[in-house]
């Protein structure tokens, strides 16, 4: 009798746990998720692509960053120190039930999805350094597969961005997936350079950065901004002009016609602009009252299914990212 009761206690978990998973949705409407800190505390929120109608998700004394949207747009990834060392956490798109990637705690951050939504990669800390990991989004297969920071996956899922090298010498590199064979994205590498936070176009032709390369770099921290170059290595443009504040995080709209970044002012506020790519002015969209930093857009107009669906359109992202 009391086995039976257990068994049945059993089932009716799983079955609640399967029925929360299968509601899991996306937002009907684009939707940019971001990190907002208020009193020392972050949590992730979301708001609109004009930044109305901001909505808090997380609700945790720990500093919540990092959120990136599944390809679907079901869930979020993010970074978080909630149990003492940050790690990698998953949610629903509405902020429920939240759980950790690993079942081993580890100082894991800057979380990337491959675009099939199987693997994340994401910067591990070990003794003082930082490593690039791939991973099941299970959490139960994790590899090391290069020395650097901050990767971020194509949308053909062939190749991640990350930076490599010491401070003054930083450079973008790109990962084959596949052969784990790396290359630097600049052919001639200035002789000071510090790049942050490199981002793939959804055409994945571009790459959009953060720079600063003039020496020494200290004295020239607030000339770091934003630029775009070319796959390849050719056509650097640089998109926001030299200015009061200093530029970083680039994330590029689903459509790939607008950018957002953060803006550091005088070491007093940090706030998120967008800016679209025909020569427009750029728009703040958060309050000055707060510090904020670049998340993630998601529309759903631009997300396509990562394996067929018969309910949905059968073509698979990574092909038409190919194709494109």
């Amino acid at each position: 009798m009391k086995f039976t009761r257990l068994l049945s206690i059993f089932c009716l978990i799983f079955f609640c746990s399967s029925v929360c998973n299968a509601l899991a949705q996306a937002p009907q409407t684009p939707k940019i998720v971001f990190p907002l800190i208020d009193s020392g505390n972050s949590e992730i929120y979301l708001m609109n692509p004009d930044g109305t109608e901001q909505v808090r998700l997380t609700h945790n004394k720990a500093f919540d960053v990092s959120p990136t949207w599944s390809p679907t747009g079901e869930q979020i990834l993010f970074a978080s120190d909630r149990d003492v060392v940050r790690d990698l956490y998953l949610m629903d798109a509405d902020g429920k039930n939240v759980k950790r990637v690993f079942g081993k705690s580890a100082d894991r951050r800057h979380p990337t999805w491959s675009p099939d939504g199987k693997q994340i990669a994401y910067t591990r800390r070990e003794l003082g350094k930082s490593f690039i990991y791939i991973a099941s989004i299970d959490g139960k297969k994790e590899e090391r597969v290069a020395i650097g920071a901050l990767p971020t996956w194509s949308p053909d899922g062939t190749e991640i961005t990350f930076l490599t090298g010491p401070p003054e010498r930083m450079q973008i590199s790109l990962l084959n997936v596949s052969t784990h064979k790396q290359k630097a994205l600049f052919p001639k590498p200035v002789k000071s350079s510090w790049m942050t936070s490199p981002a793939w176009s959804p055409s994945g032709d571009k790459i959009a950065f953060a720079w600063v390369h003039k020496a020494p770099l200290g004295d020239f921290a607030d000339t770091q901004t934003i630029y775009i170059i070319n796959w390849d290595g050719t056509g650097l443009q640089q998109i926001i002009d030299d200015g009061p504040g200093r530029e970083s995080s680039p994330a590029w709209s689903p459509r790939g016609d607008e950018l957002l970044y953060t803006q550091y002012i005088n070491g007093k506020q940090m706030q998120i602009f967008k800016v679209g790519l025909d020569g427009g002015e750029p728009v703040q969209l958060t309050n000055p009252m707060f510090w904020h930093f670049t998340g993630d857009w998601f529309d759903p107009a631009y997300a396509l299914p990562v394996s067929p669906q018969p309910q949905l359109l059968t073509t698979m992202w990574g092909d038409v990212k190919k194709k494109n």
